[in-house]
């Protein structure tokens, strides 16, 4: 569905099955990948526990992935994938940290000491049950990568980003999904998406009681609830119009995203989120966005 090229595929935890047993799975994993573009990917036996192979897997990492380009130029961004509070309960108010947000850089540069806008920010709703975002604003007090403080930090890998904003706001993976950078460059914030989607054939892993066969993917109706990702945000989507290989949506929570981003599909299956397709953003309805306050 993403159109990757280069694929490395890892056959993990073989320290616990028998070599025949380890054979039959690797054999389970061609016929798996046959006529996709995975097929004649390597596969790797390893077990990262006992580092068995993990040698051999940089090896492939380093000859058959070619080194992605990165962008230090533009404005920066980052799509937050968990945040958390620092502070232990009954901390001193002199002592407490602020918000810590986790993610990973897709453009740009953030520094120790840059005030920042996270998107969409503080969702509500209005007097008339619409929905309105009010972005946050903090300033960024630590970099941290692994267990390296930085003075700043650039794209690739994970970071985690300290700011002055209130801890409640990031407690509990509460900004999950949001879009970090520099205050005016985010993109604008969506309630409704126009989509163009090809859906999948079949559910992958999923099997009917009758049959035990996979089963094949219906088409969508007008007002099921999906769910979208979007980045790393994931939320649900009422469909309110579909025609061909396109579908209107309302969305449950706002997303901050581009035109052309694309977006992973899901439909509720015996009690799951089952993947049945994929997407591409090609318009939508937007959320105003105030002004940010005067800053120091």
């Amino acid at each position: 569905m993403m159109h990757l090229k280069d694929i490395i595929i890892i056959q993990n935890k073989i320290d616990l099955i028998q070599e025949n047993e380890a054979r039959r799975q690797h054999e389970d994993i061609q016929r798996f990948i046959t006529n996709t573009n995975a097929e004649g990917a390597p596969i790797v036996p390893v077990s990262a526990q006992l580092k068995y192979n993990i040698d051999v897997l940089c090896e492939y990492i380093v000859k058959k992935i070619p080194i992605p380009e990165r962008d230090f130029v533009s404005p920066p961004r980052m799509i937050v994938i968990r945040s958390f509070d620092v502070n232990k309960p009954g901390s001193d108010y002199d002592g407490m940290k602020g918000g810590v947000a986790g993610g990973s850089i897709l453009q740009g540069v953030l520094k120790v000491g840059h005030i920042i806008e996270i998107r969409p920010g503080i969702t509500s709703k209005d007097e008339h049950g619409d929905t309105k975002c009010t972005p946050i604003y903090t300033r960024i007090t630590s970099l941290y990568a692994e267990q390296n403080e930085l003075q700043f930090a650039v794209p690739g890998g994970l970071i985690g980003i300290g700011t002055s904003m209130d801890p409640t706001l990031t407690r509990g993976d509460r900004l999950v999904g949001q879009v970090l950078g520099e205050i005016g460059t985010l993109p604008d914030v969506y309630v409704e998406l126009e989509v163009s989607f090809q859906l999948l054939t079949r559910l992958i892993g999923v099997k009917t009681k009758e049959t035990e066969r996979q089963m094949r993917v219906s088409k969508l109706i007008k007002g099921e609830v999906l769910m979208l990702n979007i980045g790393s945000m994931s939320t649900g989507a009422m469909v309110i119009g579909v025609k061909k290989d396109m579908m209107k949506v309302k969305l449950t929570l706002p997303v901050c995203t581009n035109i052309g981003e694309k977006v992973a599909i899901s439909r509720r299956v015996d009690r799951h989120w089952r993947l049945i397709g994929r997407g591409q953003i090609e318009a939508g309805t937007t959320i105003p966005i105030p002004p940010p306050p005067s800053l120091p």
